[in-house]
Order: C-alpha cells, then structure tokens, then sequence
C-alpha cells in the first residue's frame, strides 16, 4: 500500500499544480483577488500609474490631461501619472482586450461601458466600484481625499446609472454628449422651408428631397456646386438604434437577447434605400465627414455629436477644409430628428473611466484617487469648455465658473447651443443596454445601415431576399446569434485552453486513484476479517 500512496501523493501534488498553472493561464488571463479597499493608503510609497484617454487631436484636451496630471502630482507627491492619448475609443478598446491577455493593462482607462461589458470576463479584471463609492476616508468625497471631490449625490444620476453592468457600477462617467442635428439655415429657407423647433423624420426626407433639384447645367439648385448630399449621419449605429427607440422597437435586452431583426429595422432600411436612391442621404462611413459637407454647402443637415460641435459650421474653429471652400450661411441646431416630436428621444454617449484591478490593492487605490480628479472642477469644467460635453457633476454644472461659460459671447455660438441643448433635453436621453456581446450588436447595427447605403449606391436590388441576406450576413459577422438567448451568454472563447485540458485530465486522475484507494483498504480490510 505504500506504493499506492506514494502514487496518490504524486498525482495529487501534479493536479494541484496543474491546477495553479491552468488558473493563472486560462486564455491567458490572470485570475486576480477581489479588490478590497484598504484601510489607509500608504502615503510613504511611490506608485506608477498609467493612463489612457482619448483627446479628439484638439490640443486643448491635451494640454487639459497634462494640467490635470500635474496639478494632481502636487497634491499626491507620491503618484506619478503617466498618459498615453488615443485618437480612437476603438484604438483603446483593441489595446486594452490584448492587454489583458499579457497581464498589462492601464490602471485607469477613459473607455465605454459596452467595452468594459467585454473587459470584465468574470476575471476580476475591472475593479467594481460601489465600495469605493462609498468608502468613508477614500470614497467620493471622502475625507481624506485631498481635493474637492464630489459625493455620489453630486454625479448626475442619468449620467451615474449608465456606468452600471447589472447591480454593479464599474466606472464613473467623465463627459457626456449627445447627437445634434446640425442645420445649413440659409438653404433651408432658400429652399421655401422654415426650421421648426423639432425636426420630425417625415421633415428631414422632405426638405432634403427638395434640395436634390439641379440645374439645367447639372449643378444642384440650392447650392450651384456639382455636389450635394442633403443629409449625413456620422455614426450609422446611432442612427439605426435611435430610430429604433424612438419607435418603442426591438434592439435587444439587458440579457443579451438580441432584438434587432424586426419588421421595424426592415422598414427602417426601406426608407433609408429609398432616400438613398434619390440622391437625398448618405453615412459618414460611404461619403465621408459630414462637417467637411456641411461647411463647404455641400449638405443641408448633419448630424454629429456634440462633442464635434467646434468642427461643425462656416466659423468653426476646427474646420477640417480649406478656409477657400467655406460656405458662409447661418447654423441652426436642433435634437436629431423625431418620429414624435412630443416625446422626442435622443442617445446619450460620452466617455466614462474604470480602475483596471492589479496584485497591490494599494496601487488600485492610487488609481482610484486619481480617477476621482477627473470628477472635479478643476478638469470637468475646462475640459467641457473645449467641446459640446456638459459636465457630468451638479456641482459643476451649477457653479458660477460654469454658468459664466455658457453665458460668455465670446465662446463659439454653436458650441454653447448644442451644450444647452444636452442641458435641456437630459430626461430625454437613453443609453442602449450592456452586456459581453453589446458593441459586437453596436457593429451590427451600423454595418446594416452601411451595407445598404453602399448597395443601393451600387445600384444593387434592395428587396425581401436582399434584407433577409443581409440578416444573415450581419448575424454570422458579428457572431450575434452566440449572443442571444442567455443572460450569461459570451462570445466564443475558442478552443479550450491545454492547461484546462490538463486540469479536467488530472483531476479525473486524482478521483479515480482516491477510488482504488479506498477500494483497495476496503478489500485488504475483509480479507483481514
């Protein structure tokens, strides 16, 4: 029996380091400790912290994180902040996912929920923040935190509830935006139209049907250039998923069940075929930046975020075309367009910042009170001032140095329009639902919008046929019928992991030499008797 043991001895102590080894490198993944928040921070260390954020290439963003960095840096000697910039969330997404394989990712990250929705993974990856929340020394305007923090009272609750997956709220918000229909005014009238207060779907296809017109030397009417696309939308999801809002239609539910193929989505792209085919609209993605069009009177109505308003109109201060091809012509902005314009509905988008989870709860800790400046006046309010963002703090958005902003003439006119709209219009904004799984749905829905604006322009047959391909097409690129169907549903992982093969092998291993074990002193045991 000796040697019996010593086999089981052998086996045990492998599987268990099998065991160790699969777990730390399942996909290449570290399975980490839940974080918990430590009793005091440990002010007599030194912590290196990375920092990654998106800054639009307008250098005043830039020269914001900088300031924001250093300022911090004098309140927290001992933190040491370094920034890498993106130019694309998508760009910090890809970074961020390959990262997390190499156990590297950034402490702090400026990002979407629907991305930290994949990030998360059930490895502990993500800090959840409600404790920290909460937390009384260290938390939202704790007490010893060592500058102006806000409470979680003071976050913009619309804003705050958009930062959770499930119950759990695993970032704060940092800027918020929303779309704005950006309108050439002075062709809508030459035009034999007025702008009204909201612009109606039924208004928009009118008015820019009306605008396709030409002369007879084939120059458009309204603008005597060879070109003119009435009307352009930037981000095709946006496009796809606010209209399904506004109809009360399917996209999809907070578990993952994907709701988007309906006969509303097939009357959507109907329509959106038919303008395509008169000459009336097309997308950012097919035609190109809708400011360039606008500025240069080759569109009537763009619609861009907020965020975009300083690219957006003749005086624009970050007009992407030469000064040379500038239209002059007044802009009029208003909320994108509305099926009801009784109820109107608009989505709500802006960065939010997570805390990456690390081996030393001190060095989250570090993280966490620096993602805690980024909540406070001295960055949200000049940070706001650089874009069409609104604050995401009351405290903020009501203080003095903020209410002087709004009101300050020397501030460009269509910054400060889509920023009071926003403003105006909180109550009337919505946010789609967050799951692993809901930017791979997010893609679907552009790529719809997209594929048919490109068909049609290819003078492709968009019909019953062509719709129901397109569905599948959409359904297998995106793997989104992976997705539905279960709350806790995930895209394929691929194939299983070697070490877990060895794992599932050697446990198997170790249960059947526990079996021969007892079977074995239960036999010695009888033949004793």
């Amino acid at each position: 029996m000796s040697a019996l043991r010593k086999l089981l001895t052998g086996v045990l102590t492998g599987s268990l380091l099998l065991s160790s080894l699969a777990l730390t490198s399942c996909h290449g993944r570290t399975l980490r400790n839940e974080f918990t928040v430590p009793s005091e921070f440990d002010t007599e260390r030194q912590f290196e912290i990375t920092f990654w954020a998106k800054n639009d290439t307008n250098i005043n963003q830039t020269r914001i994180y900088n300031q924001a960095i250093e300022e911090f840096e004098k309140l927290y000697p001992n933190i040491h902040v370094n920034i890498r910039l993106y130019t694309d969330y998508n760009k910090i997404y890809n970074d961020v996912i390959t990262n997390i394989a190499t156990d590297t990712t950034p402490n702090v990250c400026i990002t979407y929920p629907d991305h930290i929705a994949t990030y998360i993974s059930g490895n502990n990856t993500v800090v959840p923040l409600d404790s920290l929340f909460t937390d009384a020394r260290y938390g939202l305007g704790g007490s010893e935190i060592r500058f102006d923090s806000p409470t979680v009272d003071e976050i913009v609750p619309e804003f705050l509830n958009e930062c959770k997956i499930g119950d759990t709220h695993y970032c704060v918000p940092y800027m918020r935006s929303t779309e704005a229909l950006y309108i050439n005014k002075t062709f809508v009238e030459a035009l034999g139209y007025e702008v009204p207060d909201i612009v109606t779907w039924d208004y928009i296809w009118e008015v820019s049907n009306a605008a396709t017109a030409k002369n007879p030397d084939g120059t458009y009417a309204v603008n005597g250039q060879d070109v003119m696309i009435p009307f352009i939308y930037k981000s095709s999801d946006n496009m796809m998923i606010t209209m399904l809002r506004q109809l009360d239609a399917g996209y999809s539910d907070s578990a993952g069940n994907i709701e988007i193929f309906n006969p509303d989505t097939t009357s959507v792209l109907y329509k959106i075929a038919e303008e395509v085919s008169y000459g009336a609209f097309s997308t950012f993605t097919v035609s190109g930046y809708p400011g360039n069009f606008l500025n240069a009177g080759q569109c009537i109505f763009a619609v861009d975020s907020t965020a975009g308003s300083t690219w957006m109109g003749s005086d624009a201060p970050l007009s992407d075309i030469h000064e040379n091809e500038v239209v002059e012509f007044e802009t009029a902005v208003r909320p994108v367009p509305q099926f009801d314009p009784g109820d109107p509905r608009m989505i709500s988008q802006g960065p939010s910042v997570c805390v990456f989870n690390k081996e030393d709860p001190q060095e989250v800790l570090a993280s966490w009170i620096f993602a805690q400046y980024l909540l406070s006046n001295d960055v949200q309010i000049p940070y706001s001032e650089t874009e069409g963002y609104v604050p995401v703090t009351l405290r903020a958005q009501q203080s003095s140095d903020y209410q002087s902003y709004l009101n300050d003439p020397d501030q460009y006119d269509v910054k400060i329009a889509v920023t009071r709209m926003l403003l105006d219009n909180i109550d009337h904004t919505f946010v789609t639902p967050v799951f692993n799984g809901s930017t791979s749905l997010r893609n679907a829905a552009s790529s719809l919008v997209d594929n048919v604006v490109k068909s049609v322009r290819r003078r492709e047959t968009v019909d019953d046929a062509y719709i129901e391909h397109l569905y599948d097409e959409v359904t297998a690129l995106y793997r989104l019928d992976q997705l539905s169907g279960s709350k806790d549903s995930r895209a394929d992982l691929g194939p299983m992991p070697l070490e877990s093969k060895f794992l599932l092998g050697s446990l198997g291993v170790v249960w059947i030499g526990i079996g021969a074990y007892f079977l074995s002193n239960l036999v010695k045991k009888r033949k004793n008797d």
